[in-house]
């Protein structure tokens, strides 16, 4: 059954884990595979494609500018590229749904295009906060209209013409890196972002692989305006944040091996296997090969008796999606896990911070939200409900905390699940967890 059908499931333990999964396409390359390929000189063909919402809504917008996409199977997409100056306005408001990533990348890649528009999304993407990437783009001379709190709807208008940036960010976040180049490519002259921390490269490899050239020197990433994208075929590797769920599972569990096939590795993304391999669990990568500039390979994790270990700022940039059903992880290690510089986890499609905080003291485990982190003090999990308010790596991360559980813990408002994990629950009991809607 669908992920999709219900928006509430029960969680229960005893599951047996184990076994060898493939995970859906990775969202943040299927986004910017449709991206880049609608603007590249050229038709392209993108396989593995996360048939997820979000990644639909980047594919639909696209669509409402002109590009015509075809769909050979349901991750199968011919996407006919129409060049940099290509789009046209769309003729409504577009509608991203629940996606951050559309919204703030397509900020950065509209802000030069020459023509108004208005991009909105659903509660929940309207609450987020814009301005950390409107405020640099302004810079630049793109032009914004927001709500006074500046979130959507958000309206780019028309500018005259685009200035290169030398933008020093505040706080690492991939989104407004990727939207600072992405607006680069129509400035005039030499745009570079400086991160405070190593962020995922996704844009960065993805416009090198359609033959843009992107430099960088240390925490400093640049490109010039001006140039063309060249059409190119993508191969979308397993999203590591999907497969994390499973890796954690595995881990919580002594002797439980997990193994995912075609996943990526991306240096900027491995962070979550960091955490578990210095938590104590076994991590093994094999068959490792590229794929667009983007490493892939088999990871398998083997649980054992996990510590608690601190957390610091530089493993954060490399796990921030991840870091959810990491804080399950800790809640079932031995002793006091501390997170700290992980800031960025207020402004996702909840404050991860403080939801699983307060998901998990309602299932006996100590949890203290702090700042810029989180304090968790390994215990038993007992069961017991949870309002994931809409965010779907809160719930996935809650169902593989019930294989721990001494009771069933019921998950509410899940639905949007499918939005970055369409089939969740079916690759979930492939994988030993006991996760169903509630009936």
């Amino acid at each position: 059954m669908s992920s999709a059908v219900s928006e509430d499931w029960i969680a229960r333990p005893g599951g047996a884990i184990g076994g060898r999964l493939q995970v859906p396409g990775d969202k943040s390359i299927s986004h910017r595979a449709v991206m880049f390929s609608a603007l590249a000189d050229g038709v392209c063909e993108i396989s593995n494609f996360l048939t997820g919402a979000d990644c639909r809504a980047t594919a639909a917008a696209m669509q409402a500018m002109g590009v015509r996409i075809d769909t050979l199977s349901e991750r199968h997409l011919r996407v006919h590229g129409v060049g940099m100056r290509g789009l046209k306005p769309p003729t409504t408001t577009l509608d991203l749904g629940n996606s951050g990533t559309s919204m703030r990348l397509f900020c950065g890649l509209l802000a030069g295009q020459g023509f108004e528009l208005t991009l909105t999304g659903d509660e929940s993407l309207s609450k987020r906060p814009m301005r950390r990437v409107t405020d640099p783009l302004s810079q630049m001379g793109a032009r914004f209209s927001t709500t006074e709190a500046g979130t959507a709807p958000l309206t780019i208008h028309a500018a005259a013409e685009l200035s290169a940036l030398d933008y020093v960010m505040p706080m690492a976040s991939a989104q407004v890196k990727s939207a600072v180049l992405l607006a680069g490519l129509y400035a005039d002259g030499c745009t570079a972002v400086t991160e405070p921390k190593v962020t995922r490269d996704h844009t960065e490899r993805m416009l090198r692989g359609f033959g843009y050239a992107v430099d960088r020197e240390g925490s400093r990433v640049s490109l010039s305006g001006g140039g063309q994208l060249r059409a190119s075929n993508i191969e979308v590797p397993g999203d590591l944040s999907s497969a994390a769920f499973f890796f954690v599972a595995a881990a919580i569990q002594p002797g439980a091996t997990i193994r995912i096939d075609n996943v990526g590795i991306n240096p900027t993304r491995v962070g979550v296997l960091e955490v578990l391999r210095r938590m104590g669990a076994q991590v093994e990568i094999s068959a490792q090969r590229e794929s667009m500039g983007e490493p892939v390979a088999t990871v398998s994790v083997t649980g054992a008796p996990l510590k608690g270990i601190e957390i610091d700022e530089d493993l954060v940039a490399l796990a921030i999606d991840e870091l959810p059903v990491l804080f399950v992880a800790a809640a079932c290690a031995e002793g006091e896990t501390v997170v700290s510089g992980a800031e960025e986890l207020r402004v996702k499609e909840s404050d991860r911070v403080a939801t699983m905080a307060d998901g998990l003291q309602a299932v006996g485990i100590e949890a203290e939200a702090r700042p810029d982190g989180i304090r968790i003090v390994g215990g038993q999990i007992r069961g017991g409900e949870i309002n994931s308010h809409g965010d779907h790596r809160i719930a996935m991360s809650f169902a593989v905390a019930a294989q721990r559980s001494i009771e069933p813990i019921v998950l509410r408002d899940c639905a949007n699940v499918a939005t970055s994990f369409p089939g969740f629950l079916e690759c979930a009991t492939q994988a030993g967890l006991r996760v169903e809607p509630l009936a």
